[in-house]
Parts: structure tokens; C-alpha cells; sequence
């Protein structure tokens, strides 16, 4: 029986992304056991993916900072008995781990994150798509010795969807929901709140369409709460769920609003159809959300984009058209487009 350590310690979405990979192979080989090294508040999305799967929570912040945290994890897996490691975020941190774990006979193999192809498509605006996060993420287990096909289809599919779960936010589901996620980690990847905040209004008094509102910190919930106040049929959910009870309540959205961030990819693990806008960054890069369809990606063509990978450097036109260009209308209508679909 082989014992294979996964790491991905952050970030969120990307964490999200290991969730099929991780199904896929653990469903394989039955016979073997996989343990996943994330952050504590990620741990959930792992919890019950399977008998043979489970987790091994960091306290980043807390006992497991810096030089001492270091080598109190290292001081525990040394305890396990791995017989493998699965390196998906190749840092300083897992590199450290992986490189004692090789020293002491443990078969290793760590993530080619193709940082030069990101570069060039960032230089020369080579939109050619290349090879996906969750591509990359097979592709270690892949040369460990574990190659598996994708059958992951929904993260909920072994869990019972109990909607009493979601009393906190609201009793019974009438009409249309739609989720809005208007955030991200940098401000190259954020839709203008002014325009979004009319999107929230435009679609909340559409007939039976509930606006639900996704997001984290107390900054994001100030912007929440106000357009909740200000608007009929829109709820913030910020607070009131755990993560299992959020990807809940993404279940049973009819369509996700999102930015190029986590909830593209929490709504991807349930089934859910996204519609992402697009600035700084771009699709190709490989940080689509899982299966979803590549025309729900709203975005506009501009000789500068992309420019960034993450979307964290600052605009060099200093406008952030390729954001503020994208009209309301045409987001909303995309998202027409999406629910039309789904209800004919």
C-alpha cells in the first residue's frame, strides 16, 4: 500500500482546482492512501472525497509560522510513513519538504507550472491556450507513478444536499438564483463596483430572480451589506455559511457571476454554470474553472492584455479599460444567455 503526500497549500481557487485531480486518482487505486497538506480553512473541500483521502490542515498563521511551524510539520510527517510525494504548489515551503523527504528515500514529483510559456504569452500576446492547472496537477501523479482518467463530476455527488442547511440564508428556492462574486485578491481581476453594483440591481428586479452575494473580509462585507440594503431580492451571504454550506447554496444557483478567482471554481466542483469576466488575466493562461464552457468568459480585446498572470501588477495604461470597457449589458447578457439555455 502506497501512502502519497499532496501538497497545496494555497491559494484558494487553486486549492479548489486539486479537488477533481485528487477524486480521480484516490478513486484508481483504492488500494492506496492519499493525504492533502492545505490550509486549515481549505480543508473541508477534501473531507469527504473518499474513504482512502484526507487531510493533513496547516495552520499557517498560527503553530504552524515560520522556522518552528516548519519543523513542527516536518516533525509530523516524518511520523506517517509516506511512501510518496505529490509536490502541486512547488514553493519554498513544500520544496523544503519534498527535498527530506527524497533524502530519505520517498519517491518525489513536483508541478511544472510553466512559468516561462506565461511569460511569453504575457510578452508577445500568444493567446494559443496553454496546458490547464488541473492538467498540470495530473501530470505530477502522472510521473509518480499514478495516472488516472477524470470522473470527477460534482463534489457533492456522495453527500446528502439537505436544504434545511441553508435555513440561515432562506427557507425554500422559488424562481431563478443567481450568485455574484464581485471580488478577487487584485485589483486587475475586479470588475468596477460602480457597474457591478448596477448589475446587482438590474438582475434583482428582474420577475422571480433572487440575487445572492458571494465574498470575504470585512471590506468586501461592507460593499455586500449596502447593496443587500439598497436593493429588493438580494441577500449577502457573507457570515451566515461555513464552506460546506456555501458550496450548498452554489448548488442550487441556476448561474455563478464571477471574477477570475475562487468561486469560478467552487461553482465548477458543484456543476454550476459561471460566467467570468476577464481583465488583466486571460483564460489561456490555465486558470479556467473546470468544464466550464470557455464562451462564458466575458471579456474585450485590447493590445495590452493580458498583462499579468495573477492580475496583481499595476495597470501600465493606468485606466484598467480592459475592465472598465466591459458594459453591463453585455454581462448581463451573457448571463441571459446562460439561463435561457438552462430554462428552454
Amino acid at each position: 500500500m502506497a501512502k502519497v503526500l499532496v501538497i497545496r497549500i494555497s491559494s484558494f481557487g487553486d486549492v479548489a482546482m486539486l479537488v477533481p485531480v485528487i477524486f480521480s486518482v484516490a478513486a484508481k487505486y483504492p488500494q492506496d492512501r492519499f493525504s492533502v497538506m492545505t490550509r486549515k480553512a481549505f480543508a473541508p473541500l477534501f473531507e469527504n472525497l473518499g474513504f482512502n483521502i484526507n487531510v493533513i490542515p496547516l495552520d499557517v498563521r498560527g503553530r504552524h509560522k515560520g522556522t518552528m511551524g516548519m519543523f513542527r510539520v516536518m516533525r509530523r510527517i516524518a511520523t506517517l510513513g509516506f511512501s510518496h510525494v505529490a509536490d502541486e504548489h512547488n514553493v519554498l515551503r513544500s520544496k523544503v519538504i519534498r527535498f527530506f523527504m527524497a533524502m530519505t528515500g520517498r519517491k518525489v514529483a513536483y508541478i511544472d507550472k510553466g512559468k516561462k510559456d506565461k511569460k511569453e504569452l504575457i510578452t508577445n500576446k500568444t493567446l494559443a491556450p496553454l496546458e490547464t492547472t488541473i492538467k498540470r496537477y495530473q501530470d505530477v501523479f502522472d510521473r509518480l507513478g499514478f495516472p488516472a482518467p477524470m470522473i470527477f463530476t460534482n463534489i457533492l455527488e456522495f453527500m446528502p444536499k439537505d436544504f434545511s442547511n441553508l435555513r440561515a440564508i432562506v427557507t425554500e428556492k422559488n424562481g431563478k438564483w443567481i450568485g455574484i462574486a464581485p471580488f478577487s485578491k487584485h485589483k486587475g481581476k475586479i470588475y468596477p463596483l460602480k457597474k457591478m453594483e448596477k448589475v446587482v440591481e438590474r438582475l434583482s428586479n428582474e420577475p422571480n430572480t433572487t440575487v445572492f452575494l458571494f465574498g470575504a473580509g470585512k471590506e468586501e462585507d461592507k460593499v455586500l451589506t449596502k447593496w443587500a440594503k439598497e436593493h429588493t431580492n438580494v441577500i449577502n451571504t457573507m457570515g451566515k455559511l461555513n464552506l460546506e454550506r456555501e458550496l450548498l447554496l452554489i448548488y442550487y444557483l441556476d448561474i455563478m457571476l464571477s471574477m477570475d478567482s475562487a468561486n469560478m471554481h467552487l461553482a465548477s466542483l458543484v456543476e454550476v454554470p459561471v460566467v467570468s469576466i476577464w481583465g488583466a488575466t486571460h483564460p489561456s493562461l490555465g486558470f479556467y474553472g473546470f468544464k466550464q464552457d470557455p464562451e462564458n468568459a466575458v471579456q474585450i480585446d485590447l493590445d495590452c492584455r493580458p498583462c499579468s498572470v495573477y492580475g496583481d501588477l499595476p495597470c501600465q495604461r493606468g485606466d484598467y479599460a480592459c475592465l472598465e470597457r466591459i458594459s453591463e449589458d453585455l454581462v448581463i447578457s451573457r448571463i441571459h444567455k446562460v439561463l435561457d439555455k438552462k430554462f428552454s
